[in-house]
């Protein structure tokens, strides 16, 4: 063969592996309203930058007349490229070829690509649009998938691992997602389930459509599987980079920091003197000042806690994670002067803020991933309880909030914790409480730490001294206001020292930067083991 043949033949190739199942199979695509595999990483990655590794592997299976289906790339595009400028590996399924389901070559493509992302310490994002294992292929589909699952778990908390759901994702497949870190899901588009509506109707006679089994909704909002949900696909990889540039590329690294340009308070005072406030440490004050105002000192009342994060970090910089699932508390990730910070909160708005048993896993999950990848955390804490109740009980509060408690126990980063209002019971030792380990604790004037509230106590403590009493209702008044000076008050738990410091809601900010500031360089030295057995 001459160059001009070889060139030419070179040149087939390419083409049919650009081209996937083919234009009709791609006009099939994008009037479902999706990408292809090869569009969806031009989205996601920087301009020019994705190199694509082995294109031409194919099948080499020719029973069921695979052989006429096949095409170089075997259904899935594997490779690296840029995020802002930063390495990150990508795999992207093709359902455009063999309806993107796996068999022995695909899956070693991915398997591959997941080799190179951990030998480089760099993210790993895997876009799924896939049928699920290729029949054809037998055995070799499913032992392609065991080898994906084995690499997850090796690379979980060493680089993140981000699923992308854009199409369906059914049986044995979701695992892989839901083994990486966060899972990326479309309306309308995205589908995961381990069992079909065929199959469901079967086995357990139960009418279900696609989308109530296992659509982007059910996800985000009842079973707690997916992190981030969006409308359309290019918002979707849009979210992908966003939660990239709050995390370090592996766990050696610290997260990535953005230049704000606000004063370094914490220059020596003489460096300072004619240092005047910018534009945005004078907004973040302004801002600073208003918890007051958004936060009711009558603990009866609510508030969205949100509204105070805000206050707290960079101007628009507060990412939540799994913002529909377990709403009675929220995580995420601002940035302070520039830097991630993990945030963990009661959300009084909804339950009372009170911990349930999916806002526990929601929790645990979140500080375990902060804890791996080397990212500060602070708890904003207005909690009243372990929410009570026999549904509760059935469905394992006791193992379910242990894991809070072990999530923050096992955490070496730096844990700065803030009691807003109430702290009560077990929930206020579950809520990184000093002795769990928080580094730093403040509260402010208004903080309530206690076993219960002063209702419940009263009724306890003084039963029979209220029940002796001419008048109950005055003599029941007078104990609950007693109980309240007594213990309802934050300068108790300062004289014993699990507070560390009181302090006014306008100097939260300033406060939480000092204490990050002074942790900076906090390590830990733990027992030495191959690892802990938390209550799954």
């Amino acid at each position: 063969m001459n160059w001009d043949e070889a060139i030419q033949e070179l040149d087939i190739r390419r083409k049919k592996a650009l081209i996937g199942g083919g234009q009709a199979r791609i006009d099939k695509q994008h009037q479902s309203g999706k990408m292809t595999a090869r569009e969806r990483i031009e989205v996601l990655l920087d301009k020019d930058t994705f190199v694509e590794v082995d294109g031409f592997v194919e099948s080499r299976i020719n029973d069921f007349d695979l052989d006429k289906k096949r095409v170089p790339g075997d259904g899935v595009v594997t490779g690296y490229g840029e995020i802002d400028g930063r390495l990150v590996f990508v795999c992207s399924e093709d359902f455009t070829v063999i309806g993107g389901t796996l068999g022995e070559y695909h899956s070693f493509k991915i398997c591959r690509i997941q080799d190179m992302a951990m030998q480089m310490k760099a993210p790993l994002i895997c876009i799924n649009d896939s049928g699920g294992a290729r029949i054809e292929e037998g055995i070799s589909s499913l032992s392609g998938y065991s080898g994906m699952f084995l690499r997850h778990t090796q690379a979980s908390g060493v680089i993140p691992q981000i699923a992308v759901i854009l199409g369906p994702c059914s049986g044995g497949a979701c695992y892989a997602p839901a083994i990486c870190d966060f899972i990326f899901m479309v309306k309308d588009i995205s589908k995961m389930f381990i069992t079909g509506p065929n199959v469901v109707k079967t086995v357990i006679n139960e009418e279900v459509s696609v989308e109530e089994l296992g659509g982007a909704d059910v996800h985000a909002k009842k079973s707690g599987v997916s992190h981030f949900t969006y409308d359309t696909e290019g918002e979707c990889l849009m979210g992908v980079r966003k939660l990239l540039s709050y995390l370090p590329s592996n766990n050696t690294e610290k997260a990535p920091v953005v230049n704000t340009k606000e004063r370094q308070s914490h220059l020596p005072a003489v460096g300072r003197v004619f240092n005047k406030l910018s534009k945005v440490e004078i907004a973040a004050k302004a801002k600073a000042a208003k918890i007051k105002d958004i936060v009711p000192d009558n603990s009866r009342h609510a508030y969205d806690v949100k509204e105070v994060i805000d206050c707290i970090v960079d101007e628009g910089s507060f990412f939540e994670v799994q913002k529909e699932f377990a709403t009675n508390g929220v995580v995420g990730w601002g940035r302070m002067e520039g830097k991630v910070v993990g945030f963990v909160a009661n959300q009084p708005n909804v339950m009372g803020g009170s911990l349930d048993y999916h806002v526990s896993d929601k929790i645990a999950r979140f500080i375990r991933f902060c804890d791996c990848f080397n990212i500060p955390l602070v708890t904003l804490i207005d909690v009243p309880a372990f929410l009570p109740g026999t549904e509760q009980e059935h469905n394992g509060i006791i193992r379910h909030g242990a894991k809070i408690l072990y999530a923050y126990s096992e955490a070496t980063v730096p844990k700065i914790s803030l009691i807003m209002r109430k702290a009560y019971g077990g929930a206020y030792i579950a809520m990184n409480s000093k002795e769990m380990g928080a580094d730093i604790v403040y509260a402010w004037p208004i903080a309530e730490i206690a076993v219960m509230g002063a209702d419940g106590a009263v009724n306890i403590a003084f039963k029979r001294k209220i029940k002796a009493a001419e008048n109950p209702e005055a003599m029941r008044a007078q104990c609950k206001a007693e109980y309240e000076e007594r213990f309802l008050n934050p300068y108790v738990a300062a004289a014993r020292g699990y507070v560390n410091e009181v302090i006014k809601p306008e100097e939260t900010r300033e406060a939480l930067l000092k204490a990050l500031r002074g942790l900076k360089n906090k390590q830990v030295e733990l027992p030495k083991k191959k690892h802990g057995n938390i209550p799954l």
